[in-house]
């Protein structure tokens, strides 16, 4: 795979940038990560660096379509990698800040089943600079306002040493703190327990949807491999390590995982983590045709989970109309470009 401009570490570009004078390595890191700006933009930098650089370490990102929805508050894009795989970003506008939602792979192996990327299956991991970038663009796109929160989703820990050094560089370099980083996981065991020896004190949500095996097994096919009792004991030691509150995630699947039963379970099982529960209305996606819980059973599941003495809340979807909601993320070609920028 090709080395790209966000792969380097400050090292590595000193390296390519060898037999020029010591300050022009500080004048690319920052502008590359704390001004945000692209290689033509750097104009401290002669002219012929500026060609040097893009000529020996291309961006990773390709811009293949740009979708827009919610007045153009929310954002999807989606980028064509070397190698011919694509992957998408969903940029959140807020008045004062900016969500970024980013892929960690370029599909995704989970296979969970009611979710559109896991529907398409896997096709490989990305690589730190393909992260990182993610990020950078989005937030000039986001300009004036500042990305404030940054989200890993396909399955981050399964690609552990790229998500982890983009977390780094992601703090270091660009300058966001590791609170508001967050990283999704479906519960990879080994990887939650990496993460919690790591120095910095990064957000751990776990996509749960179901509070039994045998539920949770049809849903989210890795339980088989790291049961709930291994999830629950890896959490608790996630917590113990860390203090950070864990946040459950919990699409909710129309007389699949939202009965009183279901909430019965999920808050026997959060209450002994402190956890929050985020309820999120179950999303459209072509491969899997069962309904997302109508809104009012949403918020009555909610009102249970809260009298059974969990934090609950419910999340407001963003970007469904053009597949940039939870679950719907599923890069191809044949994307239908609704607005260019």
């Amino acid at each position: 795979m090709t080395t790209t401009l966000y792969d380097l570490e400050r090292d590595d570009l000193a390296i390519v940038l060898e037999g020029e004078p010591r300050y022009r390595v500080d004048q690319v890191w920052d502008g590359l990560h704390r001004q945000l700006r692209p290689v033509d933009d750097l104009t401290t930098l002669p002219k012929s660096l500026r060609a040097r650089l893009t000529e020996q370490v291309p961006v990773a990102l390709q811009i293949e379509a740009e979708s827009v929805s919610d007045g153009g508050d929310t954002r999807k894009l989606l980028w064509r990698l070397s190698g011919g795989a694509a992957v998408e970003t969903v940029l959140m506008l807020y008045p004062d800040r900016a969500t970024v939602c980013i892929s960690t792979q370029a599909g995704c192996a989970m296979g969970c089943t009611f979710c559109a990327t896991g529907q398409a299956g896997f096709e490989r991991h990305l690589s730190v600079g393909e992260i990182v970038e993610q990020v950078i663009e989005a937030a000039r796109r986001a300009a004036p306002r500042r990305v404030s929160n940054i989200v890993f989703m396909g399955e981050p820990l399964a690609n552990y040493d790229a998500t982890w050094a983009a977390v780094e560089r992601l703090h270091g370099a660009v300058g966001i703190s590791a609170r508001h980083l967050t990283l999704s996981t479906v519960g990879i065991v080994p990887g939650i327990r990496r993460l919690a020896g790591e120095s910095l004190p990064v957000n751990l949500a776990v996509s749960l949807h179901a509070a039994n095996d045998r539920l949770r097994n049809e849903l989210v096919p890795i339980n088989r491999r790291y049961p709930l009792s291994a999830l629950a004991a890896v959490c608790s030691e996630y917590l113990d390590a860390k203090g950070r509150r864990l946040s459950f995630e919990w699409a909710m699947i129309d007389g699949v995982n939202d009965r009183d039963t279901d909430a019965r379970e999920l808050a026997a099982f959060a209450r002994g983590l402190r956890a929050h529960v985020n309820l999120i209305p179950l999303n459209p996606t072509p491969g899997y045709p069962v309904r997302g819980t109508p809104r009012s059973r949403v918020a009555d599941f909610r009102d249970r989970l809260i009298e059974l003495g969990v934090n609950a809340t419910i999340r407001h979807n963003r970007g469904t109309d053009i597949d940039a909601a939870c679950g719907q993320l599923r890069a191809n070609h044949e994307v239908r470009i609704r607005a260019r920028r």
